[in-house]
């Protein structure tokens, strides 16, 4: 069985973001970028399927600037076996939107044929959470979202997703859309020697044109500007005077 794991190149998430001060998007100058945390956790979650023998060849795939192969090398060196890039913006302040990825990723699968895709639950970025569904419904195949725990069994995924309520365990038909939780694993850190066997690995680049999708963004972007500073608390005497702040608040 092959793994398709779509890959996104984010600001790093130790990173403090700013916002630029026209408000016309987010600073991303001098920036450490890095792989999405929750892609992470589905190449772990793809390298571990293929070390327990479920899988045969893992195949990671990002979208969108040229500098995300440093990204993708990233998941080569965590032990995924080749890489496909596609080239779809030249600015990196463009976002690519989850109807145009999930549209490149069905021309993907549609030329390897995986029995699974692994996608985190969302971007760290835009946090849009939709790039899985949508491909899912393009593709016509069973999705189950926020994994915390995928286990194989024949043409079967059983997967424990987080709702609400706490958790259900669903089993769905393969090939399967998966997105994953930040439970399902730890990923590993890409030993040296890794490091230097993934400039060996292959690592293909296209471009959106070479799928037939554009990339035109539909969305725009009015206005970015940074959440109010949280206001100062205030310290009460006693429990009666509490319950009277709280009813001058309309808390009560």
């Amino acid at each position: 069985m092959k793994v398709l794991v779509p890959v996104k190149r984010v600001i790093d998430y130790n990173v403090k973001v700013r916002v630029k001060a026209d408000g016309s998007g987010v600073d991303l100058a001098n920036v450490k970028m890095s792989m999405n945390p929750f892609d992470e956790i589905s190449v772990e979650q793809a390298i571990r399927l293929k070390e327990a023998g479920q899988a045969d060849e893992v195949v990671v795939v990002s979208v969108g600037v040229k500098q995300s192969q440093e990204t993708l090398r990233t998941a080569l060196a965590m032990g995924a076996d080749r890489a496909i890039l596609v080239i779809a913006a030249d600015d990196v302040h463009q976002d690519i939107e989850p109807l145009s990825v999930a549209k490149i990723l069905k021309a993907i699968i549609d030329e390897e044929q995986p029995g699974l895709v692994l996608c985190g639950k969302q971007a760290i970025d835009n946090d849009m959470n939709a790039t899985g569904q949508m491909l899912a419904a393009l593709m016509g195949w069973s999705q189950a979202t926020f994994a915390s725990k995928v286990d194989i069994e024949g043409d079967k995924a059983v997967v424990t997703r987080e709702v609400d309520g706490g958790l259900q365990t669903i089993k769905v038909s393969m090939p399967t859309v998966i997105t994953v939780d930040l439970r399902l694993n730890e990923p590993r850190y890409a030993s040296l020697p890794n490091i230097m066997k993934a400039k060996k690995k292959p690592l293909d680049e296209k471009t959106a044109a070479d799928y037939g999708v554009d990339v035109s963004p539909r969305l725009e972007v009015v206005k970015t500007a940074e959440p109010e500073a949280r206001a100062a608390g205030i310290k009460v005497g006693s429990v009666d005077e509490l319950v009277s702040k709280l009813k001058e608040a309309g808390a009560v």
